[in-house]
């Protein structure tokens, strides 16, 4: 018994054989199974995560934006009192000169 073994098939001798479109269409299902693969593999889990993360930001901007909300409301009403203080000292400055002798 005689064992033939035959080189392994070639680009060259597959596009020969099948023609260049065919070979061509095969290496992009491949190509196109390669990428799938990779994005499910390595890319959705690392947008998953980064996902939840992002959810975490958005809530911490909220509650950054609501306390300089209240800060603002805050410094607002201090400004008020004091503007309404130094127009009512004002009125009775003119009553009182011992505060602009030194000592």
């Amino acid at each position: 018994m005689e064992v033939v073994v035959t080189p392994a098939p070639t680009i060259g001798s597959m596009i020969s054989d099948y023609g260049f479109p065919i070979i061509a269409a095969f290496a992009m299902a491949y190509f196109i199974y390669f990428i799938w693969k990779w994005v499910t593999d390595k890319v959705d889990p690392v947008i998953g995560k980064s996902h939840f993360t992002l959810i975490a930001l958005i809530d911490r901007v909220r509650m950054l934006d609501n306390d300089l909300i209240r800060l603002n409301a805050k410094l607002d009403m201090i400004l008020q009192e004091k503007e309404r203080r130094e127009k009512n000292n004002s009125d009775t400055s003119y009553y009182n000169t011992d505060d602009d002798l030194p000592g």
